[in-house]
């Protein structure tokens, strides 16, 4: 029998959600690019404690994003979602062994050239998932999206911005008492105060996605916790108090937890996602309060260095007169 031509290849179904890298160019080429979002997470491998793996920011990531993918089916029956495959790196990340560390503009420009490739193939609606809290990391990947976004005339979303810091902060107690159909107790409060890196909700999260690589010795650390000042030091939490590398209450978690935990953060993201299918102007476009800090911005350095060199010149100038 000759062979099938790329043409009588079937169509890809909708309501669905597909591997993007499962899929041949042509049954992706048969996508209605209206009816189709695209996820991909870019989370680093770093180190989260003697009690989770380096992995742990991807496996969240990579959770998360199927969990977001069965919400915009259920709230856009008809649409497909595609998940891209992760890039595990990341900036601002505590380095030690297996740590993937790298420059913020590294993150920033191949999140927008990962972006940029859907873009140029039709996708519009493209969201960046990401796990991970540190600062630098997190505007990088809102540059990334603002230019795509800007470039090709789509919507490029990065939403963990505006979701993650809120959660690690506890905007959301209100929310999550709602959920638990409770009110928090006093202890459970201590737990998730000031819980930031592998503590309780990244350990209860992984209980529930992937309990199988969480070792049993978390139910036996200590609550470790630092004052804002101690952040200023690199790696503080491995050189710091029990250098163990987490900051939090790991102890406290629970497979429970991390299932409410999972219908939180899904609840909230879809929230901040929904306006990127409905709006019909700019008011989709999200971002967290550092993106508005300027030296976290990838670009500050050069914005530095060039005001150093005007005001060198300056002064030459003023010298030679």
């Amino acid at each position: 029998m000759p062979p099938t031509s790329p043409a009588a290849e079937p169509d890809v179904p909708s309501g669905k959600i597909y591997r993007l890298a499962e899929l041949s160019f042509t049954r992706l080429d048969a996508l209605d690019r209206e009816r189709t979002v695209v996820i991909f997470a870019v989370s680093p491998l770093e180190e989260h404690g003697p009690h989770l793996p380096v992995g742990t920011d991807v496996f969240h990531s990579e959770f998360f994003n199927t969990e977001l993918a069965r919400r915009i089916l259920e709230e856009k029956p008809g649409w497909v979602v595609l998940i891209g495959p992760s890039l595990p790196i990341g900036a601002s990340a505590f380095d030690h062994a297996g740590t993937l560390l790298v420059r913020a503009r590294t993150v920033r420009n191949a999140t927008l050239d990962y972006g940029a490739a859907l873009a140029r193939h039709g996708f519009r609606y493209i969201l960046v998932t990401n796990a991970h809290a540190g600062p630098r990391h997190v505007v990088a990947l809102e540059e990334a999206a603002a230019v795509v976004s800007r470039r090709y005339g789509i919507r490029m979303l990065s939403v963990s911005g505006p979701v993650l810091w809120k959660f690690l902060r506890g905007k959301f107690m209100d929310r999550l008492e709602a959920l638990l159909g409770r009110p928090l107790m006093p202890r459970e409060r201590e737990a998730m105060r000031g819980d930031s890196h592998a503590g309780l909700w990244e350990t209860s999260l992984l209980l529930k996605s992937r309990p199988e690589l969480v070792d049993p010795s978390f139910a036996g650390l200590p609550p470790t916790r630092f004052p804002l000042i101690d952040a200023l030091r690199k790696n503080y939490p491995l050189r710091l108090g029990n250098q163990m590398g987490y900051i939090g209450s790991p102890a406290a978690a629970s497979a429970e937890y991390g299932e409410l935990a999972r219908r939180l953060l899904v609840d909230v993201t879809w929230e901040v996602i929904r306006p990127v299918f409905a709006a019909q102007d700019e008011s989709w476009q999200q971002a967290s309060f550092l993106y508005k800090v300027p030296f976290l911005r990838t670009g500050f350095p050069y914005v530095l260095a060039g005001i150093v060199l005007v005001l060198i010149a300056w002064a030459a100038l003023r010298w030679l007169r």
